[in-house]
């Protein structure tokens, strides 16, 4: 199929430009993800440099192995020297795509032995002052706000190139978008953003308003700016975000507040366990428990911290000092962080065998993220086996850095070829096609164009979206003529779409007949006639065949299956249905409808698996056994629906408690989200023929085959809509 409705659909349809912006759409890591991955960077490097419990005191040896078991997996708080050989990781939000990466400084793991380090950031470019560089009076440039210059020092100038092209009343009216928008976290490194470029445009205005009006032959003193209703509207609208702003930070000091309660709560907890009369063990794994719970409870009040920490810490000594954990215990724990960090060391040098640089890089941030939660180790090895460690973070660094060296030549060479093929276009379709085989050979033509230039890779980022507008362009004026010259043959292409759809609803009429000879005659006079219709309109033509077809291979695979199992075992299958008929009309119902329906349900399943019975018997012992399930629901008072819910009930429900029980149930989800979709769009299409068929000859009667699937349609999609509440339902049990 030609490619012709996805191209002259580009304007309305980001699909194909999405797939040149794929490697960019993450070029941008938003100031609100770093300051989010900034804020749990600062508080452990307080709460790491004042925890040490030094407990080395002696116990009785029944009481060591008494506790031993219980203190195999003690994950103590890292010490301060630890936090001396934790490698410094930078925080990535997101793996960049290879684009952004090139045209950016490579984000890397730095392997440095400094726990001061910790969370720092690397500084913002700075950029000078326009009054100190241009020596103006203070009053002519635009005042900045004080409380916003957090935001601004966390963007780069790379940061701002978006906005760079945009005059300020553009950067206004973005910024009136941004502002009403409900999620703060997902705007506010956008506003920064346009704050930086606003403000520094509004300088340069006045500069060169003031240097007109000095080369004009003023006076520096009697220059006075003039009114900027630009700057008056940004400075209101930023206002409004000022606004959101504090209730965001009042929004977050309230959750901090809430851990606050929840760490007050643990050291109460920690004081009972501290004068509980329990056994060892059973002590040792609650303080565990609630060692856990501490560590997983986000900041809190920065001016409760300190006091926060010192009383937790003083627990945990008066905990260790009641169970007398010696020295032995501790000289253990120490043996399992080397073997441990040992074990890293060797994953990180299995890295360099990884052939993808980029899963091998986030592979190398995993393992530096698990090393900072393993403990100390002896003393005489922490500096080997950090050593070694180190050696593999700085190989992984270099090979990831030499890669994306090598994707800036690469970008270049696909920029290259982009114009020349831009060129070739342009040439190529300068001059209109006059008969439909032309136009189906330009357009094969530009399909085999757009193949080549999605093939080709991206161009640098800053001129990426340049060059592919300018391809586009060619594209579009092309597809533009040629649907000029097609708008004439559109009318007689409705018409057979809609001769068509009624071969289609003919077949489907048949697709389940069993008069194997005569319904074949059918469908072969069918698909004649389907084959002497011309075409249909393009974005229909896949659709109406595959319809058609579904229906006329259904019933030929159905005869098919039986001509091949005709003569085999039908006399046993006979006896087994006649069998299985006796017990259905001797059946006694009980009280339980539920047991009941399942006792119907099996004699369904086995009359089912049951095969082929001789032909002449077919229909008898079908309507027989029809006869006797349906006077069972009677009297049971059961309905088809009734033995749906159920079926469908007894599937799924408790599921969720079973392994993988939530993922199929969640599967089961989207698969009847899916078929609801699909029915919703088989009703819209339904409903637009019936406009089509209005004035046709059999109007009448194809309009009311419409309104009847509409309507089935309807219910069906209401049926499915319970389910999908039952699934969700069980998921919230």
């Amino acid at each position: 199929m030609e490619n012709k409705d996805q191209l002259n659909q580009i304007p309305e349809d980001d699909s194909i430009r999405q797939e040149e912006n794929t490697l960019e759409e993450q070029n941008i890591v938003s100031v609100t993800s770093a300051e989010r991955d900034h804020q749990p960077l600062a508080e452990p490097v307080v709460e790491v440099s004042e925890v040490k419990a030094n407990v080395d005191i002696e116990i009785p040896e029944d009481v060591v192995e008494q506790i031993l078991p219980a203190f195999e997996t003690i994950s103590e708080e890292p010490a301060v020297e630890a936090v001396v050989e934790v490698s410094v990781v930078e925080v990535v939000a997101e793996e960049p795509s290879i684009e952004a990466v090139a045209e950016e400084s490579v984000v890397e793991v730095v392997a440095e032995e400094s726990a001061v380090e910790l969370g720092a950031e690397e500084p913002a470019v700075v950029i000078p002052e326009l009054s100190e560089v241009l020596t103006l009076p203070a009053q002519v440039l635009p005042i900045e706000d004080e409380e916003d210059e957090d935001e601004d020092d966390e963007l780069s100038l790379h940061d701002v190139d978006q906005y760079e092209h945009m005059s300020r009343a553009e950067l206004v009216d973005i910024l009136q978008q941004l502002v009403q928008q409900d999620d703060f976290n997902e705007v506010r490194g956008k506003i920064a953003q346009i704050k930086v470029v606003f403000i520094r445009k509004s300088k340069q205005l006045h500069t060169d308003a003031y240097e007109a009006f000095i080369a004009a032959g003023g006076e520096k003193e009697a220059y006075v700016p003039a009114d900027d209703v630009v700057e008056h509207l940004f400075k209101s609208t930023f206002g409004i975000y000022r606004e959101k702003k504090q209730q965001f930070a009042e929004a977050l000091e309230l959750v901090k507040q809430k851990n606050l309660e929840a760490k007050n709560q643990i050291l109460e907890e920690l004081r009972s366990l501290i004068n509980s009369d329990d056994n060892l063990k059973k002590t040792y794994d609650e303080f565990k428990f609630l060692q856990d719970k501490w560590k997983q409870i986000g900041v809190v009040p920065k001016a409760d911290v300190n006091s926060l920490w010192q009383s937790y810490h003083f627990l945990v000594e008066k905990f260790f000092d009641k169970v007398r954990i010696n020295k032995e215990l501790k000289d253990l724990d120490l043996k399992k962080n080397l073997e441990a960090k040992v074990e890293l060391c060797e994953r990180a040098e299995e890295l360099l065998l990884e052939t993808s640089i980029l899963e091998s890089f986030k592979a190398l941030q995993k393992l530096h993220d698990q090393w900072k939660e393993i403990g100390p180790v002896p003393q005489d090895k922490k500096e080997e086996v950090w050593d070694r460690f180190k050696l593999a973070t700085d190989k992984i660094n270099n090979r990831r850095r030499e890669y994306y060296d090598n994707i800036h030549a690469e970008l270049q060479t696909n920029l290259d070829s982009k114009n020349a093929l831009i060129e070739k276009a342009a040439e190529v379709l300068s001059v209109p096609a006059k008969t439909v085989k032309e136009w189906q050979e330009r357009t094969d033509t530009v399909n085999e164009m757009f193949k080549i230039w999605k093939s080709i890779g991206p161009a640098p980022r800053k001129i990426n979206d340049e060059v592919w507008l300018r391809f586009k362009a060619v594209l579009d004026d092309f597809f533009t003529a040629k649907s000029d010259y097609f708008s004439n043959i559109k009318e007689q292409q409705i018409t057979n779409y809609n001769l068509k759809l009624e071969l289609c609803l003919q077949a489907e009429a048949l697709q389940s007949s069993t008069d194997w000879r005569n319904t074949s005659r059918e469908l072969i006079n069918l698909q004649k006639e389907w084959k002497n219709i011309g075409p249909v309109p393009r974005k229909h033509s896949d659709k109406i065949w595959k319809r058609f077809r579904t229906a006329c291979d259904g019933f030929f695979q159905a005869k098919s299956t039986y001509l091949s199992n005709i003569h085999g075992h039908e006399t046993e299958n006979m006896a087994a249905k006649v069998e299985l008929l006796r017990q259905a009309e001797v059946f006694s119902p009980v009280a339980d409808k539920a047991e009941n329906l399942h006792a119907l349900k099996d004699f369904q399943r086995k009359w089912m698996e049951i095969g082929h019975v001789p032909i002449k018997e077919k229909d008898r012992l079908q309507a027989e056994f029809r006869k006797a399930i349906d006077k069972l629901m009677d009297r049971l008072n059961i309905t088809n629906l009734d033995m749906n819910a159920v079926n469908f009930k007894n599937r799924f429900e408790g599921m969720k408690d079973a392994p993988e029980g939530q993922r199929t149930i969640q599967k089961e989800i989207s698969f009847l989200q899916g078929k609801i979709q699909k029915m919703s769009e088989d009703m819209s299409v339904w409903e637009n023929n019936i406009g089509f068929l209005a004035n046709s000859k059999n109007a009448n009667l194809l309009k009311e085959e419409f309104e009847k699937k509409i309507e089935k349609a309807r219910l069906e999609i209401r049926l499915l809509e319970a389910k999908v509440k039952f699934l969700r339902d069980e998921l919230n049990k």
